[in-house]
């Protein structure tokens, strides 16, 4: 038997529900702040997420599934969705048709690493992304349609952390004093922070090593570091948060290694995953426009694992969501007459009512138990004495009522269906 690729997973009809659900939220919620749905293709040149994640980030060297197409051209499947929106935005001029750009997204990403719970090799996300304003109250609009999606989907137990990593110039200045601390302790630290040392310093707070993250500890903080503007710009983002009664911790050690992150961080983490706690995260990229070969203007985004989210809803047993039913299924109680139960099928399914009929030749108690399976609200019988009337017998399935209906008069079924 052929099966699904490892890290990877079907999202079977059983199930497809709570993506809708999941989908419908982001859309209303995203759309509530006039954020504009953007889709873009699945793959890009390499280059493209070389530059806009980083040569020296885990996902470019370790992570991306990258090949050669026919023509020799370096492909990836994108491992995130931050550096195609700016792609497309820079290629189609996006900034010249309006001052400030606010997308939105929802689909599949792919990274080549160790499969577990809520992590998977083709994941999906959902986020957001504003282009063209450095103002701080879109970084704490971010953080607030984040929580706000899932809060809405139930979940409770949810942690804000959000930290400033101020402008480029003034992390050159921390990243010395940290190297300068690092010094001291570099024979301790773990193989993996060793080689971080010299290329992302401030990755080595995403370390997970025990002798790490206690070396971490007492490491000078970048918040020290910052001058007034950056302190005011973060200032207005906390008290924004406050305002919009949004619970939050300043975490001085969530920080992204590439220069041009700037300002503000973030992450919403569940107690509800286990070890892959982080459901979203994000934060404000002032220099990646230009990196990636447009002007120089500020962008913020977020980028959220709808996989994660899904399984911390599941750990917290809020997803009940109704079982599906359908309108209505047609019993044929004689074959010869399908095609009458076929052509009823249609006209209502083409009503906009969902509608179901058998297909196998089963017998009329196979085709109520198939009715029942689907949670069918009512049931109608085509054939017998009423076919010679000209009528179909209609059965209310929830309190076993029934009622002759002529065919001529599809009106009445109908509104029977609507009731």
């Amino acid at each position: 038997m052929i099966k699904a690729i490892t890290g990877t997973k079907d999202i079977l009809p059983s199930e497809i529900s709570k993506w809708y659900f999941l989908e419908s939220i982001v859309k209303k919620k995203l759309s509530n702040f006039n954020y504009k749905e953007i889709r873009t293709p699945i793959f890009e040149n390499t280059t493209l997420f070389a530059r806009g994640i980083g040569e020296g980030t885990d996902i470019v060297s370790k992570e991306m599934y990258t090949f050669l197409d026919r023509s020799g051209e370096s492909i990836t499947l994108r491992p995130e969705l931050t550096a195609s929106v700016v792609r497309a935005f820079i290629e189609h001029s996006l900034e010249k048709k309006q001052s400030l750009n606010k997308f939105f997204y929802i689909g599949p990403m792919f990274r080549q690493e160790r499969p577990q719970a809520g992590r998977y090799r083709q994941f999906h996300q959902f986020g957001a992304e504003a282009l063209g304003s450095n103002d701080p109250l879109l970084d704490a609009e971010m953080i607030i349609i984040a929580y706000d999606i899932l809060s809405e989907l139930g979940l409770k137990n949810l942690e804000v952390k959000i930290n400033s990593l101020g402008v480029p110039s003034e992390r050159e200045v921390y990243k010395n004093e940290l190297k300068e601390y690092l010094k001291n302790h570099f024979s301790k630290l773990s193989e993996e922070s060793k080689k971080r040392f010299n290329t992302n310093v401030l990755r080595i707070f995403d370390s997970k090593d025990e002798r790490d993250i206690e070396i971490m500890k007492k490491a000078p903080l970048l918040i020290n570091y910052l001058n007034e503007e950056s302190l005011n710009h973060f200032e207005v983002v906390k008290s924004t948060l406050k305002n919009a009664k949004i619970n939050f911790v300043v975490d001085s050690s969530l920080v992204r290694g590439l220069d041009y992150y700037t300002h503000t961080t973030f992450e919403i983490v569940s107690g509800s995953v286990g070890s892959q706690s982080a459901l979203c995260g994000g934060g404000r990229y002032n220099g990646l426009i230009k990196e990636l070969g447009g002007s120089d203007l500020p962008g913020v985004g977020f980028a959220a694992g709808m996989e994660r989210i899904l399984l911390a809803c599941e750990n917290e047993n809020i997803l009940n969501l109704p079982e599906d039913k359908i309108d209505l299924y047609i019993v044929t109680l004689d074959k010869s007459k399908s095609d009458i139960s076929y052509k009823i099928a249609v006209e209502l399914r083409r009503k906009n009512k969902i509608v179901e009929l058998d297909y196998l030749s089963r017998s009329v108690k196979a085709q109520m138990r198939e009715a029942n399976k689907f949670n069918a609200k009512f049931v109608l019988f085509v054939g017998g004495e009423e076919l010679n009337n000209n009528e179909v017998i209609l059965k209310n399935m929830i309190d076993g009522t029934q009622e002759n209906i002529s065919l001529s008069d599809i009106d009445k079924l109908l509104y029977k269906l609507g009731e």
